[in-house]
């Protein structure tokens, strides 16, 4: 082979590497080009998740449907995951506007106001006369039996929206004084209340003398003992001047005489039990366990209004309610509204020291009693008082409830028991375009770091070329052997 006729192969060699070389630039130009003018463009995003957890929730829209006041989203060093949901917040509204900032220089009041420093990340939402600071931490939980990080960003800028925007916060009083429970275990039911734009406060009525005339709704939970006589006489007061009561009673089973708050549940006609219901349908219990009960919250009721499906209540160890005659409830001026009822396999048990969880023969049958119910006093032509009960105070609250051997499970969280009471909250102050289920935003989020971004990289664009060298040198050195 003469020198001439090599070296046209290596001229032809190099001439398709340099043409293959030419060829993938041109690809990754072309990626790069049409990456940054669709980040430029603020395309949105398709959101292929079966939850669609990157997308604006149905809720969301539902709260901001009416919204007329001109908001402002202004973002500061935040993910660009954060701003394409704000975006999408701009295209749902158009009195929503999204912006981000560059630089802090111009915006001292937020330095003075909020301590934030040019290294902070965070948003403000902010109206023509107020605003809200979202920060970086403010845009994630922590589910504490799980470990496990839960982004809430767009729950966390859906409520700063309607805080900035909302003049007037229903005010929701948990009666204290006599409580089973203390505190902490509503403090995650609290929270939730307050995420939801109301405000929460505790109201002792031995000290304050009456229930305050901004009270929407009074939220009372199980007793240890029996209130005294001026407690009955106010809440009966409250009644009268048409006052709402959110009720999450155990059943007493202690027998604790509670002669005076009797009188209470009285004006309604309702009274619970001593004892607790099991269930005896395994699809209507969690787990194998009778006292977990499962059931569907009457689907046409007030609190399920436009549901595009079924919401279930997990209430644990509850009692049964027992509601007077459709007589005596006349004569109360009393509608009843029947929430939720458990299965015909059912049983009624009053003999705690038996550990069968199948039915005994001092059970009793307790085929569809009611475990919830609204009862509706009609005090004269232009006021009710609401009452809605449960017969339960445990499935409301932030108890750890161990459902394996490493996964533990708030008993708020079982089964809808959260929305239904956020439901219930906002059927009784009125807004009932908050009737809704709430967005599951339950899953890990992961952020690279950035060592593991550039070996991502690396894989992208590196690789593949390395590839297409490797098949050319294979490819010529083939024909040469030709």
């Amino acid at each position: 082979m003469d020198n001439k006729f090599i070296q046209i192969i290596k001229n032809k060699w190099l001439k398709s590497i340099t043409l293959t070389l030419l060829l993938v630039g041109i690809i990754i130009c072309a990626y790069l080009a049409i990456n940054f003018t669709v980040e430029k463009a603020e395309i949105a995003d398709i959101d292929l998740t079966k939850e669609k957890l990157y997308s604006i929730s149905q809720e969301t829209k539902d709260k901001l449907r009416n919204l007329d006041t001109d908001i402002t989203i202004s973002i500061y060093n935040m993910y660009d995951s954060v701003k394409e949901l704000a975006n999408q917040y701009a295209r749902l509204n158009d009195h929503i506007k999204v912006e981000k900032v560059e630089d802090l220089t111009s915006k001292t009041k937020w330095k003075t106001d909020y301590g934030v420093t040019d290294t902070s990340a965070f948003i403000v939402i902010a109206t023509q006369n107020r605003e809200k600071m979202l920060q970086e931490y403010d845009l994630f939980t922590m589910d504490y039996s799980t470990y496990q990080q839960i982004d809430i960003t767009e729950e966390a800028i859906t409520n700063g929206i309607l805080d900035v925007t909302t003049t007037v916060k229903p005010k929701i009083y948990f009666l204290t004084g006599h409580n089973l429970y203390s505190d902490t275990y509503f403090q995650y039911l609290q929270n939730a209340f307050i995420e939801e734009v109301n405000e929460v406060t505790q109201l002792n009525l031995l000290t304050a003398g009456k229930v305050p005339d901004d009270c929407d709704v009074l939220v009372i939970t199980a007793l240890k003992e029996d209130i005294k006589e001026m407690e009955k006489d106010r809440l009966i007061d409250y009644i009268k001047k048409g006052g709402e009561i959110l009720l999450l009673l155990d059943p007493n089973l202690e027998n604790v005489k509670l002669a005076n708050f009797q009188k209470v549940l009285d004006e309604y006609g309702v009274s619970i039990s001593n004892g607790i219901i099991l269930e005896g349908d395994t699809n209507k219990m969690v787990s194998g366990a009778p006292n977990f009960v499962i059931s569907t919250i009457n689907n046409s009721s007030s609190i399920t209004k436009n549901m595009t499906m079924d919401l279930n209540v997990c209430l644990i160890n509850p009692g049964r309610l027992t509601i007077v005659s459709d007589e005596d409830l006349k004569a109360k001026n009393v509608t009843t509204e029947i929430l939720a009822t458990v299965s015909d396999k059912a049983f009624y048990r009053t003999d705690l020291q038996a550990s069968s969880q199948s039915k005994i023969s001092s059970d009793e049958d307790a085929s569809g009693n009611t475990i919830a119910a609204m009862l509706t006093k009609q005090i004269n032509d232009d006021t009710a008082s609401k009452l809605i009960v449960f017969a339960s105070t445990v499935f409301a609250t932030n108890t750890q409830i161990q459902v394996s051997q490493t996964y533990y499970m708030y008993a708020l969280d079982f089964s809808n028991n959260k929305d239904i009471i956020l439901n219930s909250i906002s059927y009784l102050t009125e807004r009932e375009d908050n009737i809704t289920i709430r967005k599951n935003v339950e899953t890990v989020n992961y952020q690279v770091t950035e060592t593991q971004n550039r070996i991502i990289l690396t894989i992208i664009f590196t690789i593949p070329v390395l590839i297409i060298v490797v098949g050319i040198v294979i490819w010529v050195l083939r024909r040469r052997k030709k």
